[in-house]
């Protein structure tokens, strides 16, 4: 990306996922200690223990918005409440991991065997449990894989939600797919070459917009096996009355933007996403929405017009969170696992284990209100148990 001194530059820097400052270990000592942790994702908070199951989903009616010679692909990677048993699920493949620690310039700090041997608490060819259970929606950061949003899609799953975590074709550093394929980022390029911020900015709007799309394909294929064979073998733990969508930066946006074009949608989060696609003049049809981003960049008066903007087109019960000391990785996985490094981001304090606790417990608590029906205090103000999040209402 070209190197801009305006409020625009910094957008697209946080879209395309890349770190205001690096994140480093602090001695090359502490670095090649580093290398030899075990990494793991945190113990999920629910009661259930819980199933994954990978789809690959081609919708032919759509060409690719980066590669139009292709058809639209997606990775989705189904978690749900499961009964014990069954093997561990892989956190990412080795080839996925050196791109996106390439591309994070991590690759001199984390090996990609390390990355990809992340332990998970997910498993394969696992029991489902009984029942009809919410189903949520999420998209990764732009350039980001979408196993980059395992701590939150486990924890959904163990507090008995189906989860379906989407990869968009050419839209990350490295996404697996069968016949031994790894697409990579052909968007971070097109959007690099854009001809200007404008250009740049327009580019991210359809790249929200185009994920929209996705995920309502995915809903499609989840929630309506009368009209095609089915995707997953266990559609009938959904519930089509409860779906939820979010999203960690232009996967937040995304979020906004289904909610637009999509009324089965009836909960939204954006998780620190720029909303390039703006929430419409109209609003989301009065159906609830939350805003959790960092204090630097998202609270009111920042460099981010378009929170302040959307905020007042959100016309249901909504709220505006941001968190102190975190950075624009702070509501996914590579916080929690740097802290297990001994990684820090100076730019970003917040410690790793408190990224996961705080992002898991705010988000879990919007869909258990807003699509269990079950009201939580957490949401009502400020919380004593977390100090570092502030209710913003400009």
């Amino acid at each position: 990306m070209r190197t801009r001194r305006n409020s625009a530059a910094l957008l697209l820097a946080l879209a395309l996922a890349l770190p205001v400052t690096a994140a480093t270990a602090s001695s090359p000592a502490a670095a090649a200690a580093a290398a030899d942790v075990r990494l793991a994702i945190p113990h999920p908070t629910g009661r259930y223990d819980v199933g994954r199951d990978t789809l690959h989903l081609v919708d032919t009616g759509r060409r690719d918005p980066w590669v139009p010679t292709a058809a639209r692909e997606l990775m989705v990677s189904v978690y749900f409440p499961a009964r014990a048993g069954g093997d561990a699920a892989p956190y990412m493949t080795v080839e996925e991991a050196r791109l996106l620690l390439e591309g994070q310039k991590l690759d001199a700090v984390i090996k990609p065997e390390q990355l990809a041997g992340v332990g998970t608490n997910a498993h394969l060819r696992a029991r489902p449990v009984g029942g009809r259970h919410p189903l949520v929606v999420l998209s990764p950061g732009f350039t980001l894989n979408r196993a980059t949003l395992t701590t939150l899609a486990e924890d959904l799953a163990s507090k008995g939600y189906v989860v379906a975590l989407v990869d968009h074709a050419y839209e990350s550093f490295g996404t697996s797919f069968p016949g031994g394929r790894t697409l990579t980022c052909v968007a971070c390029r097109t959007v690099e070459s854009a001809p200007s911020d404008e250009a740049e900015k327009e580019l991210m709007g359809r790249a929200a917009a185009g994920r929209a799309a996705d995920l309502s394909f995915v809903i499609d294929r989840l929630t309506r096996p009368r009209r095609s064979a089915p995707a997953w073998k266990h559609w009938q733990m959904i519930d089509p009355r409860r779906i939820g969508a979010a999203g960690h930066s232009l996967g937040g946006n995304a979020a906004a933007s289904v909610m637009a074009t999509d009324r089965r949608v009836r909960a939204g989060a954006n998780l620190d996403g720029s909303f390039f696609d703006p929430v419409p003049a109209k609003g989301l049809g009065g159906r609830p929405f939350l805003m959790l981003g960092t204090k630097a960049q998202h609270s009111p008066g920042s460099a981010d017009t378009t929170w302040p903007r959307d905020w007042q087109r959100l016309n249901g019960w909504k709220r505006w969170l941001t968190v102190a000391d975190a950075g624009h990785f702070t509501f996914i996985d590579l916080p929690v696992l740097g802290a297990q490094a001994g990684i820090t981001d100076p730019s970003a304090p917040l410690p790793g284990k408190r990224s996961g606790e705080i992002t898991t417990a705010y988000v879990g608590a919007f869909f258990d209100q807003h699509l269990n029906g079950e009201h939580q205090p957490l949401l009502d103000g400020p919380s004593p148990a977390n100090p570092e999040v502030t209710f913003q209402n400009p």
